[in-house]
């Protein structure tokens, strides 16, 4: 029979057993957006002005497809994120600079609250023209080497034009939570960090449209496969 002392020490040591393993620890949802369907022929859009910079056509950004079906660029998030989900209390810098005549990147996510900080690297004049319902529009010019920051207060999905080139086209996501994340150039995905749960999954792309994907994490990553329709 274990004496009292004995019992005494194998309680304790179960019991720092369970706080070290604490709660579930959190794990990754990592899944891929695919187009069903052929992928449409690359589109070439023809370039008619500054042809000295801006070459003498654009191959199309609106749909990326890689050889095996996967879609860049498309917007993946939490329909209702965890509690207490918050953003990093350090500001996220988000930039987005003007290249040849197309906006690099196409699409950044940028927290509620936070600003984009648009560059033109191009030798020549730009100008950066929003299309918003939430957050208030905006139409500057922006000549060469000039940064110029933008704030983005609600969250919405704010189309950024260019008046003075037509083609040119890019996206701010502005996110209310950190659970938002952007496909990569094969349509892989991941978003870390997510706790135990049952979530809802919803995309956003420019041409593909919107989706919703039901996923459940456990103590392992989750895997996941959104399938968007391709256009008609």
């Amino acid at each position: 029979m274990m004496s009292p002392l004995g019992v005494g020490l194998a309680l304790f040591i179960a019991l720092i057993g369970l706080a070290a393993a604490g709660p579930a620890q959190a794990a990754a949802i990592r899944g891929v957006a695919t187009m069903t369907g052929p992928p449409p022929p690359a589109k070439k859009v023809p370039v008619t002005i500054d042809q000295y910079v801006c070459g003498k056509e654009k191959v199309g950004e609106d749909l990326v497809v890689a050889p095996q079906g996967g879609v860049k660029n498309v917007v993946v998030w939490l329909g209702t994120p965890p509690p207490g989900a918050a953003w990093p209390s350090t500001p996220v810098k988000v930039e987005m600079d003007q290249k040849a005549c197309t906006f690099v990147p196409r699409v950044v996510i940028v927290p509620a609250g936070g600003s984009v900080e648009f560059l033109n690297s191009d030798r020549l004049l730009h100008n950066l023209h929003s299309v918003s319902r939430d957050n208030p529009t905006f139409n500057r010019t922006q000549p060469r080497g000039r940064a110029i920051p933008l704030p983005f207060s609600k969250p919405e999905i704010v189309q950024v034009n260019c008046d003075l080139h037509s083609w040119m086209r890019a996206w701010v996501v502005v996110a209310d939570h950190p659970f938002y994340v952007l496909s990569g150039d094969g349509g892989e995905f991941t978003l870390p960090n997510v706790p135990p749960g049952k979530y809802v999954l919803h995309t956003w792309h420019e041409t593909l449209g919107t989706a919703t994907r039901e996923v459940t994490v456990g103590s392992d990553d989750a895997r996941v496969t959104i399938e968007l329709k391709a256009p008609r």
